[in-house]
């Protein structure tokens, strides 16, 4: 029993370099057997092609999906220059291959720039956006025509890292919901020649980058060593960049069970991660006025460890 009450209180974030191959929830799977824990997940899917940074909340932790996917992500993508294929990646058949690739470095970067900022994108049509309740890929891969909605994204930053044509690498620093495959296949289109995705690597996810990543098959055998817990991320710092509100023992207990707890006057609005002494997360709450415009925090969501 005492096994299950520590498994119980195991919470945080176990920041995986994903290899290339494996999908996402293959990766959640071998959490999940590897830690004995049931409630595992990720904040956002990676394609199975892509290689790098996959965030996986484990135990309680797992309710702050919500608050740590709607991040920015970072990508080095590997562009090829003069030919196209139907899934704008290596995986898909050519539409067009060979074409003549009769640009320069510096024609390459003034079509680049044009891509930074608020733009619209439509997704690949070999992607899961659902269509009227089905997934996009799966209507492609039966030989209908898909046809997808336009959608806004912010692009933060675009930077040639190497320029090797016809293959080109480039950093990428996007909203949540981008897809590089498009932003490729885009690209391809304005320099006239065709692109595609060869490969891509995601280099940060919100906060965590490739430095707090630990590769997949080194998890595997601390798992099999027992000592994995060295890599277990506290979900208080999964949140790292909310203020933190340090609650006495009195208002842990006041907090978990929904109580408002009172703020300082010249508190700023917004939500706060609300963290016990020992540092553990109790809660994410949010600033509101009470009675007589005393200002208090309002528990949103508590953790009970």
């Amino acid at each position: 029993m005492e096994n299950q009450d520590m498994k119980n209180a195991i919470s945080g974030v176990l920041v995986v370099d994903k290899p290339v191959g494996m999908t996402s929830h293959d990766v959640v799977q071998a959490i999940r057997n590897g830690t004995g824990l049931r409630r595992a997940g990720h904040t956002g899917t990676l394609d199975p092609r892509a290689s790098g940074v996959l965030v996986i909340l484990v135990g309680p932790a797992v309710r702050l999906s919500e608050f740590v996917s709607a991040s920015d992500k970072r990508y080095q993508a590997i562009i090829r220059l003069g030919s196209t294929t139907d899934t704008f990646d290596a995986d898909g058949k050519f539409t067009h291959s060979d074409q003549p690739v009769n640009v320069t470095e510096e024609q390459f970067e003034t079509v680049l720039k044009t891509f930074i900022g608020e733009i619209e994108q439509t997704p690949p049509p070999y992607s899961a956006v659902k269509v009227q309740g089905r997934k996009a890929y799966e209507m492609a891969r039966q030989g209908e025509d898909v046809e997808l909605e336009p959608r806004k994204i912010t692009v933060h930053h675009l930077e040639v890292l190497e320029w090797a044509p016809p293959e080109v690498v480039i950093d990428v620093h996007c909203s949540s919901g981008t897809y590089v495959r498009s932003l490729a296949n885009d690209l391809g289109t304005q320099l006239g020649c065709g692109a595609y995705l060869v490969g891509l690597r995601r280099t940060k996810s919100g906060r965590f980058s490739l430095r707090d990543a630990t590769p997949l098959r080194k998890l595997q055998e601390a798992f099999t060593a027992g000592n994995w817990y060295q890599y277990l991320i506290p979900a208080a710092e999964a949140l790292g960049e909310w203020p933190a509100i340090e609650l006495s023992p009195d208002e842990v207990e006041a907090v978990r069970h929904g109580h408002r707890v009172k703020a300082a006057a010249d508190t700023k609005p917004g939500m706060v991660r609300g963290v016990s002494t020992q540092g553990e997360l109790v809660a994410l709450m949010d600033l509101k006025e009470g009675e007589g415009g005393v200002l208090e925090y309002q528990p949103k969501k508590v953790f009970f460890s």
